[in-house]
């Protein structure tokens, strides 16, 4: 469930779900689409968030936890940081498997495409945070075009919807019944809208506040 997004970052949480990996990576998508992301960096960037993700629900947890995704992006260093946080314990390790192992190579991955990875204890919380840092010369200072992925809508902005442009007034979101996570806007006027969140949205004031 997605909770809050600006111009620099978006967090939201998922269930427990083998759906959740495949959902974090189309709110990912999308959300580097807007940042103007290169292809090459969006590729490294969802196997890496891919393999945090899945890690992360492979950690035994109190039941009805969830799992806490943040990407967010430096302009003034071109870096591009995924934040996976669990509430489980331990640290995960990089691991040398055998070649008839089948799995264990996630961090491996990790290290391979990373600038630089890592993990911390939560702040306020239980649990931990693993963290990915990939560089990414070519992100952008603002959304490109006139149109963002609905991940990306904040309070204070305005959305075109029924052929007239409408202030929204909240962000919220919710689990779709396929792959990916819904975003429900609450608008000013009429009632709200609820689209998927890698859907584009014709957006105004789209710059920094």
């Amino acid at each position: 469930m997605a909770e809050s997004s600006s111009s620099n970052e978006v967090t939201f949480r998922l269930s427990r779900s083998r759906r959740s990996v495949p959902r974090s990576r189309a709110v990912l998508h999308a959300v580097l689409g807007c940042w103007g992301v290169n292809q090459e960096v969006l590729d490294s960037a969802e196997l890496v968030l891919s393999e945090l993700v899945t890690n992360a629900l492979r950690v035994r947890v109190p039941s009805g936890r969830q799992v806490g995704v943040r990407i967010a992006r430096s302009l003034e260093d071109g870096l591009l940081r995924l934040e996976v946080s669990d509430a489980g314990s331990g640290r995960p390790e990089v691991r040398a498997p055998g070649d008839e192992e089948a799995g264990g190579r996630g961090l491996l991955l990790v290290e391979a495409l990373a600038h630089r990875w890592g993990v911390q204890e939560r702040a306020g919380g239980i649990g931990k945070t693993v963290w990915a840092e990939l560089k990414a010369p070519d992100i952008v200072a603002g959304p490109v075009g006139k149109e963002i992925a609905a991940a990306m809508v904040r309070p204070g902005q305005q959305v075109r919807v029924w052929g007239e442009w409408r202030a929204v007034v909240s962000v919220c979101s919710e689990q779709c019944d396929v792959d990916d996570l819904a975003v429900v806007l609450g608008l000013d006027e009429g009632p709200a809208l609820r689209v998927r969140a890698s859907d584009p949205l014709a957006v105004r004031q789209c710059e920094d506040v």
